[in-house]
C-alpha cells in the first residue's frame, strides 16, 4: 500500500497584513532580520541604524558589508516603486557614499527596474544597485514567512558571489584568517547573536558594528598580539576625534569598570581613532591556539562592552 504524502498549499500574504506601517513596523523588523537580505544578496550585512539622517532627509537603513567593511544603504517602501523613491536612493547615495544601494518595494515598475539596470551598467564596479521585491507566504495556517525576490542586480553578480564563496589564490595566512574568523563568528553568533551576522574574512581583523554609524568593534591580530578595539571611522576626521575625546573624558571610570588600563589612540594625522586593549602574542597560523584566542576575544569583548555600558553606553557618551 502506497502512503500518499500530506502536503500543504502555499499561499501569498499581503505585506500590509504583516507590517501595517513602513517606518514603525517594516523598517525595524528588517533592521532586526538583516539575514533575509544577507541570504538573498549573498553578502554579510550588518544593518546599524534606522531613519539615519541624510541632510534634511531620513534614510531607512544604513550598515556595512562585514566582509569588506564597505557601506550599505537600504531604502524601503511598502508599495509599488515610484519616482519619489528612485530620487531618494540617489540623494541618499550621494550623501552617504555607499558601495551597495538596496531598494526594497512590494513590486517594481518596469521603468524603475530599467533605471537600476542602467545605473549598474553606467557606474563603476564598486557601486552596486539592487531591487528587492517584498513577498510573504504561508503554508496552510502557518505563520507568515518572508520570501523576498531579487529583481535587479549588477551584471554577473551571481558569478561574483560564487567566486567570493570559492575564493582561490589565497595565501596560507589568509586561509588561516578565514578559518579562524569562521570559527570565531560561529561562537559569537551562538553566545552573543546581537553582536554580528558576519561569517568570515581573509583579513587580520573582524569588524562588528557598535550600533552607531561609523563606530565599530574590531577583533584583530596585530603584529604583536591579539587586540580588541572600539574604532571611530567616519569620513569626517574631526568627528572621529570629537567622539574619541568624549569617551576619553570618562577614562578613569571606564578603566576602573574594566579593571585594567586601556590603550588610547587618537592617531593624529589618520582618519580613524580608537580605544583598545591588547593581550598576549598570538599567531593565527598556530591552530592549536585558536580556541584560547577566541576565548580571549569574546571575554574581552564582554568586559569592555559591560564597562562602557556601566558608565552610560557608547551612544550616550559620544553623541
Amino acid at each position: 500500500m502506497t502512503i500518499e504524502p500530506v502536503l500543504g498549499r502555499l499561499s501569498t500574504v499581503q505585506p500590509r497584513d504583516v507590517w501595517r506601517n513602513e517606518a514603525s513596523n517594516f523598517t525595524p523588523w528588517l533592521l532586526q532580520n538583516a539575514d533575509v537580505l544577507c541570504d538573498l544578496l549573498g553578502m554579510d550585512l550588518a544593518l546599524e541604524e534606522a531613519e539615519h539622517a541624510a541632510g534634511d532627509f531620513s534614510l531607512d537603513l544604513i550598515g556595512l558589508d562585514e566582509t569588506t567593511g564597505q557601506r550599505v544603504i537600504v531604502e524601503n517602501q511598502l508599495e509599488e516603486s515610484d519616482h519619489k523613491h528612485l530620487g531618494q536612493i540617489l540623494t541618499y547615495a550621494a550623501g552617504t557614499d555607499p558601495t551597495t544601494i538596496v531598494w526594497v518595494a512590494t513590486s517594481f515598475r518596469s521603468e524603475h527596474r530599467a533605471a537600476l539596470d542602467w545605473l549598474n551598467e553606467r557606474t563603476d564596479e564598486n557601486t552596486r544597485f539592487f531591487g528587492v521585491v517584498i513577498e510573504v507566504v504561508r503554508i496552510g495556517d502557518s505563520a507568515p514567512a518572508p520570501a523576498f525576490k531579487l529583481v535587479a542586480q549588477p551584471n554577473d553578480w551571481g558569478k561574483h558571489v560564487r567566486a567570493t564563496a570559492q575564493q582561490t589564490g589565497l595565501t596560507e595566512r589568509e586561509q588561516s584568517y578565514q578559518g579562524f574568523w569562521s570559527k570565531f563568528s560561529a561562537r559569537v553568533r551562538g553566545e552573543h547573536p546581537t553582536w554580528t551576522r558576519g561569517t568570515t574574512t581573509k583579513s587580520s581583523w573582524f569588524t562588528m558594528s557598535a550600533g552607531i554609524p561609523n563606530v565599530n568593534w574590531i577583533s584583530t591580530f596585530t603584529q604583536k598580539s591579539l587586540g580588541l578595539q572600539l574604532e571611530f571611522v567616519s569620513s569626517d576626521q574631526d568627528l572621529n576625534l570629537t567622539r574619541f575625546y568624549a569617551l576619553e573624558a570618562h577614562r578613569t571610570e571606564l578603566e576602573a569598570a574594566f579593571g585594567e588600563p586601556l590603550t588610547w589612540e587618537p592617531r593624529e594625522g589618520y582618519k580613524g581613532t580608537r580605544v583598545a586593549f591588547y593581550g598576549e602574542p598570538a599567531d593565527v597560523q598556530n591552530v592549536e591556539e585558536w580556541d584560547s584566542c577566541i576565548d580571549w576575544l569574546i571575554n574581552t569583548g564582554e568586559r569592555l562592552r559591560a564597562a562602557i555600558d556601566s558608565i552610560g553606553g557608547v551612544q550616550v557618551i559620544i553623541e
